[in-house]
């Protein structure tokens, strides 16, 4: 039986990497034909998208959204890996480091960032990922990428033994790394900072709320995928066009319709309410849009 296409929602528990997580969830849909959306690292649990079958064509679009995540960043210590699971490379006192102080450098990091990834990011580097060159012992060194950080709310301020503790929330671009913030507010007050927690609360619209914990799916023996119409509503603009205009997108043709003008695709609907395709705007005034991805 050919697997259900559409999207699975995860909790991801912490000790497991996105692909471990794939590969269970293979196991449970009965299909090779599954991925994910936005890499989480080993430490890190929370939402999780996972596209089965037709569904794992649209990952790579749903990546794009804003993702929203709960943090801890530990003051007084700096790590090969930007994350409690490197090495320790350098320890400060934090003895005159005020709670107004973190707070205070904390808002200069909400907006647009020129922010260098960690060097056991997922970034490529010449074809090969960073974190794979760095593991065999390479010095990596990554270029600084623009990204945005909407809000990065600090909740608590906390003495750890020789350390303070900052529980932080960001809401941030695509692309963004929480640990190279981590990172990055410990070098401005001078201390190091490092990653002791962190949660993915939401990518795009899709929260907590709406996802399930691995373990609960596979004590199910079985995943039910958001329905591919329901799981591109939640991230694009849609529009439902007639029969005639659904064979059009069928057979690629463009289409008149209203596409955002920032570039960003639009879910075009069957009369039926299936889900077709992808369309974006067209290039010049007048023409009609074109799809991104077909999936009829």
């Amino acid at each position: 039986m050919t697997a259900v296409s559409g999207l699975v929602v995860v909790d991801k528990p912490a000790g497991l990497t996105s692909h471990d997580v794939v590969a269970r969830v293979r196991r449970l849909a009965r299909t090779r034909k599954v991925g994910h959306a936005g890499t989480l690292d080993p430490m890190a649990t929370g939402v999780l998208l996972l596209g089965v079958e037709k569904a794992t064509r649209l990952l790579g679009h749903l990546a794009l959204a804003d993702k929203r995540y709960d943090a801890t960043v530990r003051l007084g210590a700096a790590t090969t890996t930007d994350d409690a699971e490197g090495e320790l490379l350098s320890s400060t006192p934090v003895d005159g480091v005020e709670e107004e102080a973190v707070r205070r450098c904390a808002a200069g990091f909400v907006g647009e960032l020129q922010q260098v990834p960690s060097s056991v990011s997922a970034v490529k580097v010449g074809g090969r990922r960073a974190y794979a060159r760095a593991r065999a012992g390479e010095q990596v060194e990554l270029a600084a990428r623009s990204v945005t950080v909407h809000e990065l709310l600090v909740h608590d301020v906390r003495r750890a033994g020789d350390h303070l503790d900052v529980d932080v929330s960001v809401h941030c671009t695509t692309g963004t790394y929480v640990r190279a913030l981590a990172r990055d507010l410990g070098a401005a007050l001078g201390v190091g900072g490092h990653l002791t927690a962190l949660r993915r609360t939401a990518v795009g619209g899709i929260g907590l709320d709406e996802a399930t914990p691995l373990a609960r799916l596979q004590e199910a023996g079985a995943v039910e995928p958001l329905p591919m119409a329901d799981a591109a509503a939640r991230f694009f603009p849609t529009v439902t066009v007639d029969a005639p205009s659904a064979t059009a997108v069928g057979h690629g043709k463009g289409l008149p319709i209203e596409a955002p003008v920032d570039g960003r695709p639009v879910a075009v609907l069957g009369p039926d309410g299936a889900f077709l395709a992808l369309y974006r705007r067209g290039d010049g005034e007048g023409q009609p849009a074109r799809p991104v991805a077909v999936f009829v």
